[in-house]
């Protein structure tokens, strides 16, 4: 029973009001059940729907391919996670079910068995099927362990001892899921993530700069400075609307660029609706007939909005620059393109737009973006890749550690980057790899240069003892090598 995934709009009621999901259609029809499901997840990101669609799909696809093995869902479900760790090919190369999977990494795991234990757990509830992955009684390690998850997540919170009382956090930490993701390896916060400073120029000139169509050039490095410069995320780099980027009174030449949560920020201009409304959801309804681009799941069209922080009661996180020069250089270029921007026919208010044939003058989507910042790393020589923080994101990682570098306090860190809390910005403040190795290599400088007893010995002296692991003939070390003398 393939399954085949495809967007669809659903109109739940009788107003012209639609919801954009993923579903799932096999050879009996549309996989109702699911869809169901992901309509109740109206507030969850696009990412976690689109983790339980593909979860679903794996999960059936092991039932269609083991339909005659199992008569109880429990230990089908069991099997099944098992299979993620393992893969489906024998020490042979063959599989006789037909899947062929390659096994997953852990991470990945535990986000599928989770997001298919919530699914299950709903369904049950709803239709009365068995639980695939119950509760059972904690071992006391599992109890501590529980306790400590719970302390964790809390601990930031200034009110977090009230959302559960003693009684249910004691009774929540006595259970455990029969079936759980095997503990991944924690990563240290590393720089591999955070763009590197020193190719900046040269992308930003020739990379992203390179392209032959002027007009996608100024728009690109306007989205490209807003994340680097600014440490906006890609989908809030690509929200700002016409009207939200301002002079700084006591500079023109600097700019103020404003980006509004959609939903409920605050309309342009002093605008009120019909009903009086002044929010942007009710502005975009109103004046465009369109809804808010965080409420487009499943389309390209759809964009995020992660920070739960605004600078202002308006609805909005104001960027800032560092090094402020980055603002100067967003308004000489905003200048220009505004330019292009307003001679495009669009019928949005969105201030980034598409120039390719066929799409001229829609909102700019990140698929896009994506594709035109990978022709940039081609451009001067790179390929992107996510773990040398040659990816969009990575931006925004250089951007914390610019500001750590550079002694600025953690709570204005915290301010710049729009985070709740202290501990989110740990990993984008971290030193990383790089930092590391240049702090000890001059801490051996001056090691070398200090008076103390402890110094850093001469390689010459260490290989004088041999290495019989590497070097058991005594080629190159020992007090006589053989090929080493000079």
């Amino acid at each position: 029973m393939p399954t085949v995934r495809v967007n669809a709009k659903i109109v739940e009621d009788n107003t012209g009001v639609a919801s954009h999901v993923p579903v799932l259609l096999t050879d009996q029809g549309e996989l109702s059940p699911l869809t169901d499901y992901l309509l109740t997840l109206d507030a969850a990101s696009a990412t976690r729907i689109d983790l339980v669609v593909r979860a679903t799909q794996r999960l059936i696809s092991y039932m269609e391919a083991n339909s005659n093995a199992f008569d109880d869902p429990q230990l089908l479900f069991q099997t099944f996670c098992k299979r993620l760790y393992t893969g489906t090919v024998g020490e042979d190369g063959l599989d006789p079910s037909g899947l062929y999977w390659i096994p997953a990494s852990e991470r990945e795991i535990d986000k599928q068995i989770s997001a298919l234990t919530q699914f299950t757990d709903w369904l049950a509830d709803k239709q009365g099927t068995p639980r695939l992955n119950p509760l059972r009684k904690a071992t006391p390690h599992e109890e501590r362990l529980n306790y400590a998850a719970w302390h964790r997540r809390n601990q930031n919170d200034f009110l977090g001892h009230i959302k559960t009382g003693d009684k249910s956090i004691g009774a929540a930490a006595k259970k455990a899921r029969s079936i759980k993701g095997r503990t991944p390896l924690v990563a240290a916060d590393d720089d591999a993530i955070a763009f590197p400073d020193a190719k900046f120029e040269n992308f930003f000139k020739h990379g992203i700069g390179g392209a032959t169509d002027l007009r996608a050039v100024l728009r690109d490095k306007l989205i490209l400075t807003l994340m680097h410069g600014g440490g906006m995320r890609l989908s809030e780099a690509l929200l700002p609307w016409v009207t939200d980027v301002l002079e700084d009174p006591s500079d023109p030449d600097n700019a103020i660029v404003r980006i509004y949560e959609e939903r409920r920020g605050k309309a342009p201009d002093g605008w009120r609706g019909r009903n009086g409304e002044t929010t942007r959801k009710a502005y975009l309804q109103e004046e465009y007939a369109r809804i808010p681009r965080r409420d487009m799941k499943g389309t390209t069209q759809w964009l995020g909005f992660k920070s739960k922080v605004v600078d202002h009661k308006d609805g909005c996180m104001q960027v800032h620059w560092f090094p402020t020069e980055f603002g100067r250089v967003f308004m000489a270029l905003w200048r220009q393109y505004m330019k292009f921007r307003a001679v495009t026919d669009a019928h949005h208010p969105y201030a980034f737009v598409a120039f390719r044939t066929g799409y001229v003058g829609n909102p700019y989507t990140r698929g896009a973006f994506n594709d035109s910042y990978a022709n940039g790393l081609r451009r001067i020589g790179l390929e992107p890749s996510k773990p040398e923080g040659l990816d969009p994101h990575g931006h925004r990682h250089s951007y914390g550690r610019r500001l750590r570098r550079a002694g600025v306090d953690s709570m204005i860190i915290k301010k710049a980057l729009h985070h709740s809390s202290l501990g989110s910005q740990v990993r984008y403040t971290n030193p990383g790899v790089d930092d590391t190795t240049r702090a000890l290599s001059a801490a051996t400088e001056l090691l070398a240069q200090s008076d103390s007893q402890v110094q850093a010995p001469h390689w010459k002296t260490l290989v004088q003892h041999g290495f019989d692991d590497i070097d058991p003939q005594g080629y190159f070390t020992g007090q006589h090598p053989k090929l080493g003398r000079q």
